[in-house]
């Protein structure tokens, strides 16, 4: 399966050919484990890159029921699913982004944002509706108190858990494709910096078994990212669609405060007034104080750190607006007609002296000397 069509041939394994070609490997690695699922001797080996690991069945009134717990396991199926992430990523790059690219000729600045916000905004469009679905189907958007209670959450459904794997997995994937995108060393700072802060909060959210939280933090997050990138795209077809931005702008603070409550509500005061305080390693309980301020810490920084962000480039944008209203003041200023000086007896035109009445003055006479 190739994505693109190339007309140079690099050494194997060089750098042109890793970047050119990565896509290509990737798959078939892809379907190497695959094939390995249908021979005895390695299906087991295989089956581990696939399906979720660590399942435990348990009896309740729903019946039989299929629960996951986490382990160093995880690791493999996170590899398989990179993986995957890769060529879903080099699919959308090769037949929807490039082709809108090409239409719309944008410069080579402006083209390598479209291409990140446009795949950022498939990846935040589903993961929002992912996430939303399993809020709705575990029940914590109509029970509130359930994000903190049977505190610790060990035991996950199969969509809770694939869900976090595969979060994990695209997170860690971006980090080999600003090599393979050639991203520009000014951006590469940017981000890694959003890219880190992603793996560091789904990973303590998983870890520290407070998966309901993550979810809900994750879904409000993702919405208002959406709302970013698509605002974005429609700027770079038309740099008149700017008023999308001012609702993105609402939208990103009334985040910063729904976050920032949740957190407080969930982790400083339902697990603070929660019976099992302690650590509890084999448990899974991590219900004490010096991780929850930790972690109260981690989300209170990000989030201001966020909003610190977000109110210098509210400012920068509203000085670039000011200095654009008084430069289009000056040039109206100087392009106004001056008007014309009168005198006490009439006034200039074409270089002739008018009367107020229209009327030339009379010349005076010259007396002989």
């Amino acid at each position: 399966m190739a994505f693109r069509r190339r007309n140079k041939s690099y050494p194997f394994f060089s750098q042109e050919f890793l970047i050119q070609n990565h896509a290509d490997i990737v798959f078939s690695l892809v379907i190497f484990i695959l094939i390995g699922l249908m021979f005895e001797a390695t299906a087991k080996t295989a089956i581990l890159f696939i399906q979720p690991q660590y399942n435990i069945s348990t009896l309740s009134p729903e019946g039989e029921v299929t629960l996951y717990q986490y382990g160093w396991q995880d690791c493999t199926t996170i590899l398989f699913y990179f993986f995957i992430t890769i060529i879903l990523h080099a699919v959308v790059q090769e037949y929807v982004l490039d082709k809108v690219n090409r239409r719309l000729h944008l410069s080579k600045s402006k083209n390598t944002k479209f291409s990140e916000s446009g795949q950022l905004c498939v990846f935040h469009l589903v993961s929002s509706v992912w996430s939303f679905y399993i809020l709705l189907t575990e029940g914590y958007v109509f029970h509130p108190s359930s994000l903190w209670e049977n505190y610790p959450h060990v035991h996950l459904r199969f969509q809770v858990k694939f869900f976090y794997l595969t979060q994990l997995a695209y997170w860690l994937h971006a980090l080999p494709e600003i090599y393979f995108q050639k991203v520009r060393k000014e951006e590469i700072p940017r981000q890694l910096q959003y890219i880190c802060l992603y793996l560091l909060h789904i990973s303590a959210a998983y870890l520290l078994n407070l998966s309901p939280v993550g979810l809900v933090l994750l879904c409000l997050q993702y919405l208002s990212e959406l709302g970013f990138h698509i605002a974005r795209i429609f700027y770079f077809t038309d740099e008149s669609h700017q008023k999308m931005f001012d609702l993105w702008a609402v939208n990103f603070v009334f985040t910063r405060m729904v976050t920032l409550t949740l957190v407080f509500l969930a982790v400083g005061f339902g697990l603070a007034r929660a019976e099992n305080q302690g650590l509890d390693w084999d448990m899974g309980n991590f219900n004490t104080v010096l991780i929850r301020m930790p972690v109260l810490l981690l989300v209170s920084l990000t989030q201001s750190w966020l909003l610190w962000k977000f109110i210098r480039f509210q400012l920068k944008r509203w000085r670039e607006f000011r200095h654009e209203q008084v430069a289009r003041k000056r040039a109206a200023a100087k392009q106004t007609p001056r008007p014309l000086k009168r005198d006490s007896i009439g006034h200039h035109e074409n270089g002739a002296i008018k009367a107020e009445n229209g009327a030339s003055p009379r010349p005076k006479k010259i007396k002989a000397p």
